[in-house]
């Protein structure tokens, strides 16, 4: 064994592999040295006492391979470069694609720009002229356009009013302000709401001609492409010649022109300096700052501008203050639409959908009477306005209709102008008993006369129990005494005989479209809805000898340029029930009048019609006729409140007679020259030996005698008609009776939905 003072035991050797004698090392050559003259060997130390051994450590599991992409791949390998060029592709056509679809979703829509000369009418909304008729203008309504203005026309200061208002470097930037939008931007961080608009000139005219103000990315971006075309298609100047005819002002004008007639009642061309400020300062927010709305604020506005344009150089500081010291005048108001708000509105949603878009400017002749509409808005106005408080009513309408069905007048409500919501054509309210005509007319069809007889008693059908306003019963009553005074079991014993699907059916020859085919049999007590026209239409085809003839507001349309669109075309009418039948209720009808429950809707001519009163007196009607005219009268309130108790012979009578004997001044007084004589009696019954006429004689005696009476009539009616037009309306008339058809009976829900058996 050798010594070695540098020997340490390994850390990976065992102690029997450290204490072994180390081998000698094999004599070798050394340079420079003589083999056998080694250095002799130093003495020999004692061996270390060994270190105890350290159990063995446990083996870690083997680590995973590296990656592929860490080390392990080999990036000269160009299998691993057509990897990723693969990948690369799918990423790249992947993105192309969805930006493709994206641009086609936003820019899909966008319209084609017409050329320069049709930019002036393209996508503009027509305005309306109504006409009576009698060609009469009533009254004007939508867009006012005025006439196109060129830049050269103008005072130079009214296009850099607009310019000082709205895009002050329009003829320094594209379609697209970049520098305006960073500043918008900027200022808008600052305020922490939005201040200002970084939209060019460009993009705000088109988003006026193409595009809805919806404030939208897609919006944006096709605003954005629409104003590029623009640029690409027009000058500077023709574009804001575009702008300034088209753009809105306000109280319903488009343009310039338009604006300027409106405001100041003078041409755009002669505008002052303050006034084209002025206007100048609107297109931001037109229906807001509109001069008639919030002048004030208006004016404020205007100030800006006139600042922006002494700023710009295009004014001096005298014309400032001079601006300034002198603020615009408004023009006076124009007429209004006065007794007309409810017809106009009518007729143009009619209008509308008969002419379409075939012309920016219409003319609407319609069938209103002027005369007849101003009496009838007056009459329902001034009767609420009297009565209303104590009968606790706030509201009423009125329909006048001719016997050709046109509409000649056509009362909405007591005032357009607090509620243009239309009563007459809008609101669906239950008829009450001025349904029951429909059920009577059923029943004459399956055979019933109005000499027949029927019990008033109690009565039931399943769990409904019908019975009358007035306590107790008359027992035995004819059919045509049960409608004139409207009793209530009488009328359910009738629609039961006639069946709940015949009531359907003849409600709907007669025009009330709105009762269902299969109605509960409590619509013998009109407890389906209807509106004002549709059962004053349908009470027409009573008048009309059983011819159906639909109502009518519009009789002709034009264009502003002569050309026809529309006329209305008469018609005959279309035969929906029997004549002979239709005589019958007709008489039935007329007793109504004469000694029933409407007895103060006489006024001394041939008349029928019925009074309706619906549950806890929610409303009340009274609907009639004469040979010359057909009116329907309605009044209630609309919350569906309970008024004080007013039935259909009530107010609505008293409505309904005033209406009537406007109507029929100056006219001659006259019977339903189409009514058939009563049935004759059975031709065996013994009628000689009484010393009675034969039935033949006898109706002919009858007629020529009623005739007679009328006739006699005319004269002293025409002149107890001028007088009564000309009386005070305070005149009350005597207190009516009650009417037995308020409520109807029982109380009557409104039919239930039905379900399956």
């Amino acid at each position: 064994m050798t010594d070695d003072d540098d020997w340490i035991l390994p850390p990976s050797k065992s102690i029997d592999s450290a204490i072994a004698p180390k081998a000698e090392p094999e004599p070798s050559a050394s340079f420079g040295r003589a083999p056998n003259h080694e250095k002799p060997p130093k003495a020999a130390k004692a061996p270390k006492a060994p270190k105890p051994s350290k159990p063995p450590k446990t083996p870690k599991a083997p680590k995973a391979p590296r990656p592929y992409w860490r080390g392990t791949v080999d990036w000269r390998d160009p299998a691993i470069w057509g990897s990723i060029a693969a990948v690369v592709a799918v990423v790249v056509i992947g993105a192309g694609v969805w930006a493709t679809l994206s641009v086609r979703q936003f820019l899909d829509g966008i319209p084609e720009i017409p050329p320069v000369s049709a930019m002036m009418v393209v996508n503009q909304a027509p305005g309306m002229t109504f006409e009576d008729r009698t060609g009469r203008i009533l009254a004007t309504r939508g867009p006012k356009h005025g006439f196109a203005i060129t830049l050269a026309e103008l005072p130079p200061y009214v296009p850099q009013a607009f310019l000082a208002a709205e895009d002050r470097r329009f003829y320094h930037h594209g379609p697209i302000d970049l520098r305006g939008m960073a500043r918008a931007a900027f200022v808008n961080w600052r305020a922490h709401h939005t201040v200002q608009g970084g939209s060019t000139l460009t993009q705000q005219l088109a988003k006026t001609l193409f595009l809805t103000p919806n404030q939208t990315l897609k919006r944006k971006l096709q605003e954005a492409v629409i104003a590029d075309r623009m640029e690409k298609a027009m000058t500077k100047d023709e574009v804001l010649e575009v702008y300034l005819n088209r753009i809105f002002f306000g109280d319903n004008a488009y343009g310039i022109d338009a604006a300027s007639q409106t405001y100041f009642g003078e041409p755009a061309r002669a505008l002052t300096l303050s006034e084209a400020a002025l206007l100048a300062s609107l297109p931001k927010a037109p229906t807001r700052l509109a001069l008639t709305n919030d002048m004030d604020r208006a004016v404020a506005r205007s100030r800006l501008v006139l600042h922006n344009m002494r700023q710009e150089g295009w004014i001096t500081d005298d014309q400032e203050q001079t601006a300034l010291a002198n603020p615009p005048k408004l023009a006076p108001e124009a007429p209004g639409e006065g007794d007309f708000g409810y017809v106009l509105d009518m007729a143009s949603a009619e209008a509308v959908k008969i002419a379409g878009g075939q012309a920016p400017d219409l003319v609407v002749r319609v069938s209103i009477d002027p005369a007849m509409q101003a009496a009838g808005q007056t009459l329902v106005r001034q009767t609420i306005a009297a009565e209303g408080k104590a009968a606790g009513v706030k509201q009423g309408a009125l329909i006048l209709l001719a016997p050709d069905g046109g509409i000649r007048a056509l009362v909405g409500g007591t005032s357009h102008r607090l509620s243009a919501f239309n009563r007459a054509t809008q609101a669906q309210r239950q008829p009450g008993s001025s349904f029951k005509p429909f059920v009577y007319a059923a029943a004459l069809e399956q055979g019933v006369k109005p000499t027949d007889t029927r019990v008033d008693g109690p009565v039931r059908f399943g769990l409904w129990s019908p019975t009358n306003y007035e306590p107790g019963y008359r027992g035995t009553v004819t059919v045509a005494e049960a409608l004139a005074h409207s009793i209530n079991t009488v009328a359910a014993r009738l629609a039961n005989e006639v069946g709940s699907p015949k009531l359907g059916e003849i409600a709907h020859r007669f025009g009330l479209k709105s009762i269902p085919d299969d109605p509960n049999l409590s619509v013998a007590l009109g407890t389906y809805e209807v509106n004002l026209l549709e059962l004053t239409s349908g009470y027409q085809v009573f008048q009309q000898g059983g011819q159906r003839i639909q109502p009518y507001l519009i009789e002709q349309i034009t264009t502003t340029r002569g050309d026809m669109l529309y006329s209305h075309v008469a018609s005959a009418g279309m035969p929906v029930y029997d004549v002979a039948h239709d005589g019958d209720m007709v008489r039935m009808m007329e007793g109504v009048i004469t000694h029933g429950t409407a007895t103060h809707a006489g006024f001394g001519r041939p008349a029928a019609g019925k009074t309706g009163t619906t549950q806890n007196w929610r409303d009340a009607w009274f609907v009639g006729f004469t040979p010359d005219w057909v009116c329907g009268v309605w009044v209630g309130n609309d919350d569906n409140s309970p008024m004080n108790h007013i039935t259909g012979g009530a107010i609505p009578a008293q409505i309904w007679r005033q209406m009537m004997i406007t109507a029929h001044q100056n006219m001659p007084v006259r019977d339903f020259t189409w009514m058939l004589p009563p049935a004759a009696p059975d031709p065996t019954t013994e009628v000689a030996d009484s010393g009675a006429p034969a039935p033949d004689i006898a109706a002919a005696t009858a007629m020529d005698s009623k005739a007679a009476f009328y006739d006699s009539l005319s004269s002293d009616f025409d002149d107890a008609a001028r007088n009564q037009a000309h009386a005070p309306e305070s005149d009350p008339l005597p207190p009516p009776r009650d009417d037995p058809d308020a409520h109807d009976g029982a109380p009557i829900a409104r039919p239930a939905p039905e379900t399956a058996p």
